[in-house]
């Protein structure tokens, strides 16, 4: 049978994952990867998995197994309250909704609000995964200038000025791939900018809690409530694989991504939003956090020094004080896919910078590295390496 022609046509738009086709390449165990956006394995609460589990089997019995509502599991819900409450979001339970990871509610809100050109404002660099949520459904992007303190609002305030935006995508804080946060002073502004526009805010943060040095900033969320679906997860600071999401999206929003959701998958694994509920509810999550950030402070700390020491002066690294990367970025014009290529030949990995780009004429000069999969030593190695091979090139 053919298939190829009884495909739909935005099958054209669907292109695999470039990190996902790396990490490929880089499942030979002699490869130092730090290409990935995994947690560590080393931060999973493994010691606390069959408390957890016990305590699920003793309060919910069958109920763990069985079907459940499409908003998610009412205990945890209840528990995601508490933890957005430490963020500065005040809401209830019925307006928590939780998916399968947050890429289900990228995936969903695309669904519902994409029409083919419509036309949808992210950052310059962005988050791919969301590109891959977006593109099936035809949008055309408006990029947006970031500079060290993230997205800059005259920039936003420019487009929306001149575009009309279904929504804005955004990763304000340790933004994937480049590490950065937008400031509160620039937040009040973006929020600001908004609420004049009446316009649409997707604000994913996955990795606020994962902050090393400063103090937390308010999500956009908490500036301007009613034009902001906030996404997070639990993948960075409990288990990636019980793929555990949320957002809290204006009410008139709930039940189109609800319906959504239902012609997907009817609703998030019962049983691990139950394991997920008691993670929250024991406190389990007070305790836990700490070690997973004492575990990944001096791994961003080694990449950083070893980067700025190491790397030739015509390279500048990107501070971050959280998250899951490092941005680095070279001379105008010098080509990281090479740079990638010959790497790999030295059995080391990253990801060139130009896949975070909706314009093919940027990012051919960047990289994302990841510190959270190596240790201080594997890292060092890692980087002496990449350094090597650069001073190799001619440029």
């Amino acid at each position: 049978m053919n298939i190829e022609k009884r495909l739909a046509g935005r099958t054209r738009l669907m292109k695999a994952n470039a990190i996902r086709e790396i990490l490929k390449v880089v499942s030979n165990p002699a490869i130092i990867s730090l290409a990935g956006g995994l947690p560590s394995p080393e931060s999973f609460p493994m010691e606390i998995i069959k408390e957890l589990t016990d305590r699920v089997f003793k309060t919910y019995s069958s109920t763990a197994f069985q079907y459940d509502l499409t908003e998610g599991f009412l205990p945890l819900r209840e528990e995601l309250c508490r933890l957005l409450e430490t963020r500065g979001i005040k809401t209830e339970p019925n307006a928590v909704h939780v998916t399968s990871g947050s890429q289900g509610v990228l995936d969903a809100v695309a669904k519902v609000l994409i029409s083919k050109g419509d036309k949808i404002a992210l950052e310059a660099p962005t988050y791919l995964g969301a590109l891959s949520a977006f593109n099936p459904y035809e949008p055309e992007y408006i990029r947006m200038d970031m500079d060290d303190e993230g997205l800059i609002p005259e920039s936003l305030e420019d487009t929306l000025s001149k575009h009309s935006i279904k929504f804005i995508y955004l990763v304000p804080t340790f933004q994937n791939p480049t590490g950065r946060t937008i400031s509160l002073e620039r937040r009040i502004q973006i929020a600001r900018i908004i609420q004049k526009h009446d316009t649409l805010l997707v604000e994913d943060d996955p990795y606020s809690a994962l902050r090393y040095k400063g103090d937390p900033v308010a999500p956009i969320k908490t500036l301007a409530p009613d034009n902001v679906i906030y996404i997070s997860t639990l993948s960075k600071i409990f288990a990636p694989g019980l793929r555990i999401g949320f957002y809290v999206a204006p009410e008139n929003l709930r039940q189109w991504l609800v319906m959504s959701k239902q012609g997907v998958d009817l609703h998030t694994n019962t049983l691990g939003q139950a394991l997920a509920a008691e993670y929250l509810k024991g406190d389990f999550l007070a305790s836990h956090l700490p070690r997973i950030i004492n575990l990944y402070k001096p791994r961003q700390e080694t990449m950083f020094e070893a980067i700025t020491s190491q790397f030739p002066a015509s390279f500048s690294c990107a501070r971050s004080d959280g998250g899951m990367f490092l941005w680095v970025t070279g001379p105008k014009g010098f080509d990281m896919i090479r740079l990638y290529q010959k790497s790999i030949e030295n059995n080391v990995a990253f990801v060139p910078g130009k896949f975070f780009f909706t314009d093919e004429k940027e990012g051919i000069e960047t990289m994302r590295l990841n510190y959270t999969m190596a240790d201080e030593k594997t890292i060092q190695t890692a980087i002496g390496r990449i350094a090597d091979t650069i001073r190799k090139m001619k440029y």
